[in-house]
Order: C-alpha cells, then sequence, then structure tokens
C-alpha cells in the first residue's frame, strides 16, 4: 500500500501500515499483536500487568509466530510511598458497598499493582529485542533509556500536551503519540496532573505536529476510516487505535465489558481516578456514578484498585474499569487483522479520493 502523504513512521518502524494497535493492558495479548503485526500494522504488547517471566514468554512466543516488528509498552510511574491513613480512608468511603454485598471489610486489602519499567524488564528488552519500546507517563530514567536505545529499539511516549511533546523529543523520543482527551484507559500524562485543561485530538494534534521535528502519532476518538484521514490530514504519520480492537475476537475482555461496550450511549464516558489512582477513560458504572468518577480520596496510582478488588469478585460491572474511548459507538466487529487492513485500506481511499 503506498501514496500515504507521510511515510516517516512506515519508513522508521520497518512496517507496512500506518496503524498502531494501542497497548491495553488486561485486554490485549499475544494474538492480537501477532494478529495485527502480520496484517502488516505493529501490534502492541503491554507489559504493566506482567511479571517478568510473564513478560519473556509472551515476547518469545510471539516471535514464534511473527517476524515482524512489534511494540512493547511500558510504564514510567514512580511507585507512591506507603499511605495508610489515605488507604485506610479510601477503603472506608467503599465500606457500605462492603457490606451490601457481604465482603469481609476488615479482611486484608489486595494488593493493586503496575510495575514500572526498570532494571529487570530493561534486560528483557536487551535479550529480546522488540524493534519499538513504547512509554507511558513520560520515560524512564536516562541510564535506562540508553540502554533501550542501544539495542536499536525506536522509541516512542505519550504526550497529551505541546509541553510533553516538547520534552519528549528533547529526551531522545524517535516518535510521540499525541494523545487526545478522547482516549480511552490512563492518560499519558507526565507533566501535569491536572485534567481539567486536556484538550481534544483535533486541536492537539496540528500543534504538536508544529512543535516537534520527530513524526507523530495520533490517538484518541479514532475508529474508523474517516478518523485515520482526518488524522493524516492534520499532520499525523500514523495512527494509535484502541477501544476498537476492543471489538474483535482476539481482545480478551470481560463479559460485563464486552456488554458495555455494545450498549453504552456515546456520551457514556468519562476521566475516573476511582479504579487506579491516575485518570483514565471508561464507561460509566455504578461506582463512578454514585461516588463520582474523580475522588480526592483514591489512593496514589496504582494502589486505588485494591480495595475495589473484593467488590469485582461480587459485581464485576459495578465495580470494574470498563476502558473506552469516546468513539467506541464507531466499532464494528471484525477481526484483528480485518480491522488493521480496513483502517488503512479505507483511511488510505478517503486521503486519494478526487
Amino acid at each position: 500500500m503506498s501514496h500515504w502523504p507521510d511515510t516517516r513512521i512506515i519508513d522508521l518502524l520497518g512496517i507496512e501500515l500506518p496503524i498502531i494497535q494501542a497497548p491495553m493492558a488486561g485486554a490485549t495479548g499475544i494474538a492480537m499483536v501477532v494478529a495485527a503485526s502480520e496484517a502488516g500494522g505493529l501490534g502492541s504488547l503491554p507489559a504493566a500487568m506482567l511479571s517478568t517471566e510473564q513478560l519473556r514468554e509472551d515476547l518469545k512466543t510471539i516471535r514464534q509466530q511473527t517476524r515482524r516488528p512489534i511494540n512493547v509498552n511500558f510504564f514510567c510511574h514512580q511507585p507512591p510511598a506507603a499511605d495508610e491513613p489515605r488507604a485506610q480512608a479510601w477503603k472506608t468511603l467503599l465500606e457500605p458497598y462492603y457490606r451490601e454485598l457481604g465482603v469481609d471489610f476488615d479482611a486484608p486489602t489486595p494488593v493493586s499493582n503496575r510495575a514500572p519499567f526498570d532494571d529487570a524488564t530493561c534486560k528483557i528488552v536487551e535479550e529480546l529485542r522488540p524493534e519499538v519500546v513504547s512509554f507511558h507517563f513520560g520515560l524512564p530514567e536516562q541510564s535506562l533509556l540508553d540502554r533501550v536505545k542501544a539495542t536499536g529499539a525506536k522509541v516512542l511516549s505519550s504526550a497529551t500536551t505541546v509541553e510533553e511533546a516538547i520534552w519528549l523529543e528533547q529526551h531522545g523520543c524517535d516518535a510521540i503519540i499525541a494523545m487526545g482527551n478522547e482516549a480511552g484507559g490512563h492518560r499519558g500524562m507526565f507533566l501535569t496532573d491536572d485534567i481539567s485543561g486536556q484538550v481534544g485530538l483535533f486541536a492537539l494534534l496540528p500543534q504538536i505536529v508544529d512543535a516537534v521535528k520527530v513524526p507523530v502519532i495520533a490517538a484518541g476518538g479514532i475508529a474508523d476510516a474517516r478518523g485515520v484521514a482526518a488524522a493524516f490530514v492534520l499532520g499525523a504519520s500514523a495512527v494509535q487505535v484502541g477501544t476498537a480492537y476492543l471489538f474483535t475476537p482476539e481482545a480478551k475482555v470481560s463479559a460485563s465489558h464486552h456488554q458495555a461496550l455494545r450498549t453504552a450511549k456515546e456520551s457514556d464516558t468519562a476521566l475516573t481516578n476511582l479504579f487506579t489512582g491516575r485518570p483514565a477513560r471508561g464507561i460509566f458504572n455504578r461506582v463512578m456514578r454514585e461516588i463520582g468518577p474523580m475522588s480526592d480520596k483514591a489512593p496514589a496510582f496504582p494502589l486505588a484498585g485494591g480495595a475495589l478488588l473484593p467488590l469485582r469478585a461480587k459485581g464485576e460491572a459495578q465495580f470494574a474499569n470498563l476502558w473506552a474511548g469516546q468513539a467506541f459507538p464507531l466499532s464494528v466487529e471484525m477481526s484483528t487483522a480485518e480491522l488493521t487492513r480496513h483502517l488503512a485500506e479505507q483511511g488510505l481511499a478517503k486521503l486519494t479520493r478526487t
């Protein structure tokens, strides 16, 4: 496939189609990564919820099934200091739900964790050498980043503001993911924690394109060919698509998440920190409506989810994160490979139509 107005990402990453399957922790597995890469896009494996051994085994399995470029995604947050009073206040806020559902409130609170990129995971990157390594919440410390780049991997990271994009370019990113406010899952923000000023993709993307020299990948609110074409018109070199892949048979989503994606209204998502402690976009459920999607009582990322785990076991849909971007109603049912090719073929057709 040719005639894309900007082929810098295709050339940089060694892929055929400028379609990046977003790494979605908990929903993306080996099958989705392989299918997206084999279709000519870039499959992305989320590593934040994997142990080092799981990560190593998953990458080895992926390598057995495809020799095409793949992306491995890591979080770059700082693990929070212990704050028992805040943790207890958060659990107390949830106590009525414990009583209602017959869950033992006095039992130890489970740990909800997501691991940041560190020496151990860097060694796996050095061992198995994925072609692309992407980060969320900024970049790792310079010594780790230097080791990643020494493997030959291309480095991507998400920016939610122009300032973050400039910072990422200055600190060695090969390409930047412009993450609009519409995007599902965790905000990639790292230079600010104020969500009130978050910008939509159509406003953010051209400003980032104008501010940096490296190629820019558009993310947020892209679920069909119209979004792909619009992103290129605004200066993107590729698109990263997440929620639309949740409608594929390769997606590992719960029955309640599957149902919510197919029945919720377009206005039924919000940014919430209830499930992890960081703002992330998901479909409204009971706990979001009754507590409010944002709470200053939620423990720091990634600990907020621990107190919700026993409630999820009793009524998952009402107490679990149902991540989704604002364009989820535009998604259609097809396989990962079909979706990857469809977005590229139809997006390019719209760009080249005269």
